[in-house]
């Protein structure tokens, strides 16, 4: 019989990459979705095309059109379906449109979070739960790591520092923005089920994740937009910190090869950073200049001196731990093939008039 997986926003860019992966090695798949993103970002961030295709490339695939605030329905579900895995991808993502609905922004991260977790726990408590987190679990607290300003970049001033953000870096006394709060409060209750009642949650706190198949906005979707508006010759706004802030850049599928060997090796309550790590961070002005070579034109951009609220100036994620715990996972795509894969995708989107 074969194995079964339930993920949660499973049109998204992590999900629909955790159900191909999954499908292709004959897993029954189970997807949850019901496009909320389009609510949240209007028609730029609808996933439709993404189910689409997921329904004609992946066998073994059932969908879903439920919310994970809908506990009935949940508990449901998982009645009649003993899974294996639970990948929760499913969330309100964006920390600046969180701050006008925190009431939806809550009930999405922290209440549908918690009742997959209990759903888990009542019927299938044997299954390996992975919850995708997030860096905005640190709030601003990284940015009080010393910095100094370099030609293009903000860097760590100190070499102790040099390798990014650990997993006990704080997560407390600090701004979060309202995103950032309510995936503190998933992510601790996902280690909460680990640790108090056994359940084995891998908790992962993700940095920018990319790929092909994301429906970038403003608002979410940092490298695949700033791609999506190089290639339309369109102008980019950039927020405060000279352009110079850093983010680390990691690809789908780097992302479900974590999930994957943490299920081979499951621990109760874990948590991980993940993000592409020193070798594949870029400021946005570096990305700029990437996008830039491999488009032939200037980047058109305008600069507003206030940052986001809760933003950080530079942020790596320090991979040691998860490097330590599973030594045959590794970064497969560099910055580079990012960009490459990145320009290709949204160059083939405008060709068919989908931006």
């Amino acid at each position: 019989m074969p194995k079964r997986v339930l993920v949660t926003g499973s049109s998204g860019l992590i999900g629909s990459e955790t159900v191909e992966y999954y499908a292709r090695r004959d897993w029954e798949v189970h997807g949850i979705d019901n496009n909320l993103r389009r609510t949240f970002f209007g028609p730029e961030g609808d996933t439709t095309w993404n189910l689409a295709r997921l329904q004609r490339v992946s066998r073994n695939f059932t969908h879903y059109e439920l919310d994970i605030r809908d506990r009935a329905a949940i508990f449901e579900l998982f009645s009649h379906h003993r899974f294996d895995l639970v990948v929760h991808c499913a969330a309100q993502p964006s920390h600046d449109k969180a701050a006008a609905i925190p009431l939806d922004d809550f009930e999405i991260n922290a209440v549908g979070t918690v009742n997959l977790l209990e759903a888990t726990r009542l019927h299938a408590p044997e299954a390996v739960f992975i919850f995708m987190s997030s860096n905005k679990v640190y709030g601003d607290a990284p940015n009080e790591v010393p910095l100094v300003e370099l030609a293009t970049r903000w860097d760590y001033a100190r070499l102790e520092d040099l390798d990014g953000i650990g997993e006990d870096h704080r997560i407390d006394r600090c701004l979060h923005s309202v995103f950032g709060a309510s995936k503190v409060a998933a992510d601790t209750m996902a280690q909460e089920y680990g640790r108090y009642y056994g359940l084995r949650t891998g908790i992962f706190r993700g940095g920018c994740l990319t790929g092909p198949t994301h429906s970038a906005v403003q608002l979410h979707g940092f490298l695949s937009y700033l791609a999506k508006v190089a290639v339309a010759g369109e102008e980019y706004t950039v927020f405060g910190y000279k352009g110079k802030q850093v983010r680390d850049q990691i690809h789908s599928a780097d992302v479900v090869a974590a999930f994957d060997a943490f299920l081979e090796e499951p621990r109760a309550g874990e948590v991980y950073n993940l993000g592409g790590g020193r070798e594949n961070s870029a400021s946005i002005l570096e990305c700029f200049s990437m996008l830039e070579a491999r488009l032939g034109q200037p980047m058109r951009w305008r600069y507003e001196e206030t940052p986001r609220r809760g933003d950080h100036i530079c942020y790596i994620s320090n991979l040691a731990k998860m490097r330590s715990h599973f030594p045959q996972w590794k970064i497969t795509y560099s910055l580079d093939a990012i960009v490459d894969e990145t320009v290709e995708a949204k160059l083939a989107e405008r060709g068919r008039g989908d931006s």
